[in-house]
């Protein structure tokens, strides 16, 4: 899992690696993963949450939004220490509670636990599920570094490749290519 609300990447290339190695993404349709869906199929991805262009108007109307009772239950366990590290947690409780949810986590949590809920389905059927890796693997060549970096040289960098100048301790041998003579 990599999560970040939408509009406020924070799993770009991890995700990247993650598709590439058939692990199924549970995520925002936020950066990369916009990417992502669009090579594997969102059907191969387990989103969930709003999407980036919905984010300003609800940090508008975030004071009053009824947040789920589930929601602070967690918090409250989280406060109580269930998890460890009670005092370490407590600002980032602070930080979600009430009208200073930034991130708009509360915002998110219900259709973050129905994602949840299909990852447990798609799990318990293994050939769903190795079927979405496989094609997650087969859709991420695009997520290649040699396309990358080719287009950050491109489009960003604006340089150009040169040739490596041939040497004899790296040209290729004079059969190099050619059919074994019998």
């Amino acid at each position: 899992q990599h999560i970040s609300t939408a509009g406020t990447e924070a799993s770009g290339t991890s995700n990247m690696k993650f598709a590439m190695n058939g692990c199924l993404i549970i995520g925002t349709m936020d950066g990369a993963n916009v990417e992502i869906a669009e090579e594997i199929g969102e059907g191969n991805m387990f989103i969930f949450g709003h999407r980036a262009d919905a984010v300003p108007g609800l940090r508008r109307e975030r004071e009053y939004f009824n947040v789920p009772e589930g929601f602070y239950k967690i918090i409250d366990q989280i406060r109580s220490g269930a998890f460890g590290w009670e005092d370490f947690f407590h600002p980032v409780c602070d930080a979600v509670c009430g009208g200073a949810d930034y991130y708009l986590l509360a915002n998110d949590f219900e259709s973050y636990l129905e994602a949840q809920r299909r990852v447990d389905e798609a799990y318990a059927d293994q050939a769903r599920w190795n079927k979405m890796s496989i094609l997650s693997v087969a859709g991420s060549g695009k997520f290649s570094s040699d396309r990358t970096i080719r287009e950050y040289a491109e489009d960003i960098w604006d340089v150009k490749p040169c040739k490596r100048p041939m040497t004899k301790s790296n040209a290729p041998p004079k059969h190099f290519g050619e059919a074994e003579k019998m």
